[in-house]
Parts: structure tokens; sequence; C-alpha cells
């Protein structure tokens, strides 16, 4: 099998990166000043055993391979918010032997949250979902890292809605070849929603730092918010106990030389100034099924509005003090009891 990495970013790009490392073929999907550094110097991932570097095919777009093989393997790890575009391009490109990407080729989802599974459904026939435990930063173009050790992640697979095959079971093999934990679950839908629980903190990271027991309590504010809605909504979520259980001590992070880790993905995407975040499909996932089930929302509708405003603004990650975070919070839970 060939793997097409759809956004060769931190997630992508470190997926990408241990395919390669473990002899498999990889083709790297990327855009704009990460792409030149991609086609001209190669990957570079830093990881705990070592900096390597990959000199793999590079496009920028389906034009730059032309005709896609039948054994194809499209990852999509671009954010959520760019998925509809790569949706719109991958889709139509014809498969040797007839057909085309959408409906012959299998499309893995590598993002966060749950939104980018379902708009791929849309398009793509063979659709699955990956719950991504896979701490990665992209440090600059060409470069990225990945600090987990032993495992580089463990990532959880399964089609969407629900089930598996024989193609979860061939990627997973080449996956557990590569530094990753990578379980078959009929059900991945609940390990990604227990993630989104987890994503519900970045916007709060994004936007003053989470760090210290106030930002903490707040997250678990916000977190109470999520478990709230999704019970209501009758959708089941991995414990974190169960979690824990699950990851124990695989993916501990480790300090790596010249690739420090600053943040999570969206105190990545403010800090590169990319001009969007995904907070609309993490604290907007919970707040549209706070709406559509009657509950209130408040916290997770302030981050989203929050996070939104600092990507549209180009504002530094981390530049809202603590304190004043928490008295919009307070104002914004007051104004749902008052209303």
């Amino acid at each position: 099998m060939r793997y097409i990495i759809i956004g060769a970013g931190a997630v992508g790009g470190s997926i990408g990166g241990r395919l390669a490392g473990s002899g498999h073929e990889v083709v790297l999907v990327a855009r704009g000043a990460h792409h030149a550094a991609l086609r001209d110097g190669g990957l570079r991932l830093t990881v705990p055993d070592g900096t390597f570097t990959y000199r793999l095919p590079t496009v920028d777009g389906p034009a730059g391979l032309g005709e896609l093989r039948p054994d194809d393997v499209l990852v999509l790890a671009v954010k959520t918010q760019d998925t509809a575009a790569a949706l719109q391009a991958w889709g139509p490109v014809p498969v040797a032997g007839g057909g085309t990407a959408a409906g012959r080729l299998p499309l893995f989802c590598a993002q966060n949250g749950v939104e980018g599974q379902r708009l791929a459904l849309r398009v793509f026939r063979h659709v699955y979902g990956v719950c991504v435990w896979l701490p990665s930063t992209f440090i600059e173009p060409g470069v990225v890292s990945a600090g987990g050790a032993p495992l580089t992640g463990i990532l959880h697979l399964g089609r969407h809605p629900h089930g598996t095959d024989e193609t979860l079971r061939l990627v997973a093999a080449d996956l557990e070849k590569s530094h990753f934990e990578a379980p078959v679950a009929s059900d991945v839908a609940r390990w990604q929603y227990a993630k989104l629980l987890s994503n519900l903190g970045n916007a709060i990271e994004a936007v003053s730092g989470r760090v210290g027991e106030a930002s903490e309590e707040l997250y678990a504010r916000v977190r109470a918010e999520g478990e709230a809605v999704l019970d209501a909504a009758g959708i089941a979520y991995a414990s974190v106990e169960e979690q824990k259980a699950v990851r124990g001590h695989k993916v501990d992070l480790v300090p790596l030389d010249g690739a420090p880790r600053g943040g999570g993905s969206s105190w990545q995407s403010l800090s590169r100034g990319t001009g969007s975040i995904e907070a609309d499909h993490l604290n907007g996932e919970i707040a549209l099924l706070g709406r559509l089930h009657g509950v209130p929302t408040p916290l997770n509708e302030l981050l989203q509005h929050l996070a939104n405003t600092f990507a549209r603004e180009h504002r530094a990650p981390g530049s809202m003090p603590v304190p004043e975070l928490l008295r919009l919070a307070d104002e914004a839970v007051a104004f749902v009891q008052e209303s």
C-alpha cells in the first residue's frame, strides 16, 4: 500500500515519517512554504530516538500525482476547518482501472473532533475514523517533532460510523511496525468523543496558557459541560480511567534537543498565525449538541468565541491573563443563569 498524507504537518508529518522509516511508500501533501521545504530538503522528523530526514515524493495537490493507484490509502490530517476543500480536491481524482478516489479508496481521518469524518462520508464511500493520541509539533517549514516514548502515539482505528474490516487490519499492522499502537475498534467514535472532551481545554491553553490550578479548575468546568451534553445526547465515550489503562506510560513526553514543544494544536495555530483555529469543531461541537439537546454550554461557547477572535486578529497565544479569562467565564455562566 502507498500512503498519501494529505496535510503533512505535525500529526501528518509524524505519521508519514514513521511509516517511511519502517519502509512503507509515502507521499506527502502540503502547501506553501512547508511544501517547498519538504520538496527541496525532505521531511526532518525529530523523535526521541533521533532526527531523521526523509526525502519523499511531495505534492501540493492531486494534480502532482495524476491517476491514483488502487492500493493507495489516503490519510486526511488537515485541520477540520480545511476538510471540505481537501475532500473537493481529492474525491474526484481518477483511480487506475476506473472509478474515483471517493468511490474506491479508503480515507482515514486523522483529526481532532468528530466532524471531519462526517464531512468525509458525504463524499467518500470508505471512511475510517482515527482517534489521534500523538503529541507532535510543527517546528518550521519542513521540520516536525513528536516527543512520545517509547511509542510515538496511539491511534485507535475504526470504520465510520462503526465496524471493522480487512483494510483496517492491514493499516493497523503497518502502523504497529512504525512506532505506533493501533488498536482496531468497532466503536472508534467512543474513543474520539473521549478525546474531544480532552481537547476542550485546547482553547484555554491557546488563549491563556493551560498552566496552574486556576486554569485546570476552569477546564474541569468546561469538561463537565461537555460530559453533560454527551450524556444528554446518548453519546458514549471512554472514561478517563479506561483511557489511562490503555495508554499507561506508552506515550510519555520526553525533551527533544532543538525541538521544544510549545503547546497543543490550537496553540500552534495561533503561534503560526494561520488565521484559523479548530475551536468550532471542538468547543463548538459541544455548543451544537447542547443546543440540540437543551443543555446550556456557556463556557464552551465563550472559549469558541475567544479562540476564533484570537485567530482572526492574529493575537499571540497565551496573551489573555488567566484572571481575565476566569472573569469572562463567570460572567458567561451568570448571564445564562439569569436569562
